[in-house]
């Protein structure tokens, strides 16, 4: 079982089973729709998914007609995506949970469509919090 929750606390899940197909989307759409580089997505049977709390907190967003990206309505935090060709899985943002996972990324996905300052192999520095340069 995995768990996880929005920025805000308000919505919760469960995951009670496995993740599959897990990759790093590089796509435009995953890109305006994380603000980051790339979204690490992966897919979950929809009856897994059990939302612990916060149920009437999500609110959903249909981008193209029957697929659905289903937030947070009180800190914006996506949560799950639905395709109605396809209800019997989700495609969960990994980054809400709060579980370590077992399963791991199969591929970079749309790297044509990546952003031009994303080194997909870069040797920057790490750090286990902020960059010593931060005031």
């Amino acid at each position: 079982m995995y768990l996880g929750k929005c920025l805000c606390g308000e919505v919760q899940i469960k995951i009670n089973g496995e993740i599959s197909d897990i990759i790093h989307c590089h796509c435009s759409l995953c890109r305006k729709n994380s603000g980051t580089a790339f979204a690490t997505n992966g897919f979950i049977n929809s009856v897994d998914l059990e939302i612990a709390s916060g149920k009437n907190s999500l609110s959903t967003f249909s981008f193209k007609p029957g697929k659905n990206r289903h937030f947070c309505t009180n800190c914006g935090s996506p949560v799950y995506s639905s395709n109605e060709q396809d209800p019997t899985r989700y495609r969960l943002r990994l980054g809400i949970l709060d579980s370590d996972i077992e399963e791991r990324p199969i591929s970079h996905n749309f790297v044509s469509s990546k952003a031009n300052w994303e080194e997909l192999d870069a040797k920057l520095p790490r750090y286990d919090s902020f960059e010593p340069s931060r005031k």
